[in-house]
């Protein structure tokens, strides 16, 4: 799947165990509404270094998986979920050309004439996410 918004902001790396690092950042979406959707995401591992390269205000892409689990607490079970991403790039301030590596063919994923005015969740065949539908 992937989203497009804007960088609001990053945390820091957390070590949460010896074999086990995380990072944290959220994505603005839906900006020019009077609903902003503030949107977490996790990047873990060798990818934490990724959101480096960005800065708060930025405008990426992000494609990630949606990952869920169950937890049987002491209170009873319950479920989390998270949106691991794997993959982010800038997205250019033109919106009269596709970027580079873009396939301009693809009806089903052309973007609105204003790309930050919405969100576009894509998903694509090849994401070999292991959900069950």
């Amino acid at each position: 799947m992937e989203v497009i918004g804007t960088l609001k902001t990053k945390f820091e790396t957390q070590k949460v165990s010896d074999r086990f690092q995380k990072r944290e950042f959220v994505l603005t979406t839906e900006a020019n509404t009077p609903y902003p959707q503030h949107v977490s995401f996790q990047v873990t591992q060798d990818k934490c270094s990724i959101l480096d390269q960005y800065n708060d205000g930025d405008e990426i892409k992000v494609q990630f998986n949606l990952r869920g689990r169950e937890w049987n607490g002491p209170q009873g079970i319950k479920y989390f979920n998270t949106l691991e991403a794997w993959r982010l790039e800038k997205v250019s301030g033109s919106n009269t050309a596709p970027q580079a590596g873009q396939n301009s063919n693809s009806g089903a994923n052309s973007a609105p004439s204003n790309p930050s005015s919405a969100p576009v969740f894509t998903s694509n065949p090849g994401d070999n996410d292991d959900l069950p539908f």
